[in-house]
């Protein structure tokens, strides 16, 4: 099959290329900054299925440049997904559990009410309006907490951190699941392949389990990787940031299991995977 990914470096995008027979688009050959852009490759590569794992990613920094995020995260994958559905392949679309406030402590369904806190939910919002208004087959697929071995993410965050000190404070009211790219990759490479073959799409959760804080994720970290670092809990509100942070990340899988037979990832065997890799650095 044909797979045409929009984004290259990213954690997701390269695990695509690691595990796929894929083209995938960096800035270079599709700015998401110019919409037009992705049209044109759509239209150049006539893919069998399209996927958009491109995105802004800069959570603080989009408070002070929500237009921008609104474009690259809204306009450019509406413009995406009605390349292909003008074309009648199907779009698959990577989103986000910031959809949400955060609120309570029930996991959040596919049709729970979104209602982001800060710029870079509203854009991703934005983002899954635009697909689903196309019109053509599409998947939005939600998740959070995204970790791998390479490109900027939590895992890697701590044990570079535990290289010089042997204590640290970490946020414990925020909850979720964490997600190894490589098995989101491999489930949306898995939905374009049915997809591709005629199953139908929609709104969709995949996140790790079980649920964590970001204080529990990272003392597995330290224990699975053998570093003596002592982790203390805190509230968020002693960790301000320029974003609100969900305190409630957690997504329940829902209709994945049933339209694809995919069910969450343990993210504690994908962990000792990813510091395989690193070989405990």
């Amino acid at each position: 099959m044909t797979l045409l990914v929009f984004g290259r470096s990213g954690q997701v995008a390269t695990e695509l290329r690691r595990q796929g027979d894929v083209t995938t688009l960096g800035r270079d050959a599709a700015d998401l900054t110019d919409p037009a852009t992705c049209v044109r490759a759509i239209e150049a590569h006539a893919p069998r299925a399209v996927l958009n794992a491109a995105a802004h990613t800069a959570v603080d920094r989009a408070e002070t440049e929500e237009p921008l995020a609104t474009i690259v995260n809204g306009a450019a994958p509406g413009a995406m997904a009605r390349a292909c559905a003008a074309r009648g392949i199907p779009f698959l679309h990577l989103s986000t559990d910031y959809v949400f406030d955060g609120s309570g402590e029930t996991p959040w369904a596919e049709d729970a009410p979104p209602a982001p806190l800060g710029a870079y939910g509203r854009s991703k919002l934005v983002g899954e309006a635009a697909v689903r208004a196309a019109g053509g087959p599409h998947a939005i697929l939600r998740t959070a907490w995204v970790f791998s071995a390479h490109g900027a993410n939590f895992v890697k965050t701590m044990l570079r951190l535990s290289e010089s000190r042997d204590a640290l404070s970490v946020v414990d009211d925020q909850v979720g699941g964490p997600t190894p790219a490589a098995d989101i990759a491999a489930t949306l490479l898995k939905m374009a392949g049915a997809m591709a073959d005629g199953a139908g799409g929609g709104t969709y959760h995949y996140a790790g389990e079980p649920h964590v804080s970001w204080a529990g994720f990272a003392r597995e970290i330290f224990a699975r990787a053998g570093r003596p670092v002592t982790v203390t809990g805190i509230p968020s509100a002693d960790y301000p940031t320029p974003a609100p942070r969900p305190l409630n990340s957690r997504l329940a899988p829902g209709r994945l299991a049933a339209d694809f037979g995919v069910a969450p990832p343990d993210w504690r065997a994908g962990l000792d995977t990813v510091l395989a890799e690193l070989g405990g650095d």
